[in-house]
């Protein structure tokens, strides 16, 4: 009994784990899907409201068009910096206190934005009008400082590629006179091998301790003919062939 109560609570406690598990990966999922669905819905609203203050910059004249040309201005500077530093920070990671610091303007830029917004509804455009030109030395001090940002991690990327490619540059030199020279190398070896192994050989006509004895012995005798080119070769009998008959005298 109590061996199938604790298989009971074991199976239990493992059918809980795996509720659990789907439940948090359902909601891992849900909360992945709704922030892609927000994101598309912002990066939608940001284009059509772009495109209408494209319009309007072109298409007005006064202050309307001056505060809408300020307005595209701000954001347009804004999200280059915004993604040359988060695209820059993932192979730098010393960028990140330069986000810190655009994270800061960017405060200032919303607010900026949210102003220049608000002042688009406003009736009095003489009243805006006057403002107009504090507007632009606000909007071109933000966006001078977003500019110097993001050229500032260009050319530092720029940089970093530079000296990237001038020492892949110097290696692939040196590996390749590194091959050049074992192309070289070896076939000196290999003839340095040939004439070591030829100087380690005994001198013609020497020979061993019994040279000497040998060539006493031998110098009595003739010379043993050398063979020919293409020597007869011997007979050789089969045993289906008779042995030759010898042949008589009489």
């Amino acid at each position: 009994m109590e061996a199938g109560a604790l298989i009971i609570i074991f199976a239990l406690l493992v059918l809980f784990a795996f509720l659990g598990l789907g439940a948090w990966a359902t909601v891992k999922a849900v909360g992945a899907a709704k922030r892609g669905v927000d994101r598309t819905i912002t990066q939608a609203r940001r284009t059509v409201e772009d495109t209408a203050l494209k319009a309007k910059s072109f298409g007005q004249v006064g202050v309307a068009g001056a505060l809408a040309q300020l307005r595209l201005d701000l954001r347009t500077s804004m999200r280059a910096t915004q993604q040359a530093l988060y695209q820059g920070v993932q192979v730098d990671a010393s960028l990140k206190e330069s986000i810190g610091l655009f994270e800061r303007l960017s405060a200032h830029g919303h607010e900026l934005d949210d102003e220049l917004k608000r002042l688009e509804q406003e009736p009095d455009r003489a009243r805006i009008g006057a403002m107009l030109p504090e507007l632009k030395e606000r909007t071109g001090k933000i966006k001078e400082a977003a500019d110097s940002l993001r050229w500032a991690a260009r050319d530092r990327a720029r940089r970093f590629a530079e000296d990237d490619l001038s020492a892949l540059s110097a290696q692939i030199e040196v590996e390749s006179g590194a091959l050049r020279d074992w192309s070289r190398d070896s076939v000196d070896d290999l003839a340095a091998a040939a004439a070591a192994w030829d100087a380690q050989q005994p001198p013609a006509g020497a020979g061993g301790p019994t040279g000497s004895a040998g060539a006493a012995g031998s110098a009595g005798r003739a010379p043993e003919p050398r063979p020919a080119l293409n020597p007869t070769p011997p007979q050789t009998g089969y045993p289906w062939q008779k042995a030759p008959r010898p042949e008589t005298t009489t």
